[in-house]
């Protein structure tokens, strides 16, 4: 059984006998609270304040990953694929690592701070995915419109929105619902965490929207 928890922004923390977390942030400087974890493995998508507070929730053999090489960690495959934070090849905010990983048989993939709609090349690489988390504020990233063409082309079987405007959040960035308004999906609350296994897969897509 995994556990999925969201700590704010881009920072999810999946777990069973291992944890992972993705993007973490300090809180304070965004107007939230700080993550209440520690993980074994940090993905960090790439180096701004908001996603890089890899000392938050680090501990002792805590293993941070910062680049898009193949490895396998505790039983854990996790992969990179290039892109970028901007619609510009990086021109104006740098790249962006998508990372996807695989824990008890679901193939997860965090698209970190992606700004641009993904091209064909891309979306193979990534491949078949259970669970996708997807930035939908705009401004620095995808907006609601993009990241449904980005969901489109994933076709992941459950969506986890990510980066929008929520209570206390410092960032210029719009909120969740452009992005629900737009969905032909069921959308199901489920909370700050929820768990899952591989039998609790929808058959058809789904849209599960966290709270903190």
């Amino acid at each position: 059984m995994l556990q999925i928890r969201w700590h704010g922004h881009s920072c999810f923390e999946i777990k069973n006998d291992i944890s992972i977390i993705t993007d973490p942030h300090d809180g304070k400087s965004i107007g939230i609270h700080a993550p209440s974890t520690t993980g074994d493995i940090i993905l960090v998508s790439h180096d701004h304040y908001d996603h890089n507070s890899v000392k938050s929730v680090e501990k002792e053999g805590t293993k941070i990953i910062t680049d898009s090489r193949k490895r396998t960690i505790e039983e854990v495959e996790i992969r990179g694929i290039e892109s970028y934070h901007d619609e510009c090849c990086g021109g104006k905010r740098g790249n962006n690592i998508i990372y996807k990983f695989k824990m008890d048989d679901i193939n997860f993939c965090h698209l970190g701070d992606l700004g641009h709609v993904l091209d064909q090349d891309s979306v193979e690489k990534i491949g078949e995915v259970d669970i996708l988390f997807i930035p939908i504020g705009g401004t620095f990233t995808l907006d609601a419109e993009k990241a449904w063409e980005v969901i489109k082309k994933i076709k992941p079987k459950i969506t986890i929105p990510m980066h929008y405007k929520i209570g206390g959040l410092s960032l210029p960035i719009a909120g969740l619902d452009p992005f629900l308004e737009e969905s032909p999906y069921k959308i199901l609350k489920v909370g700050n965490e929820i768990d899952i296994e591989m039998d609790d897969l929808p058959e058809d897509p789904e849209i599960w929207t966290f709270t903190l």
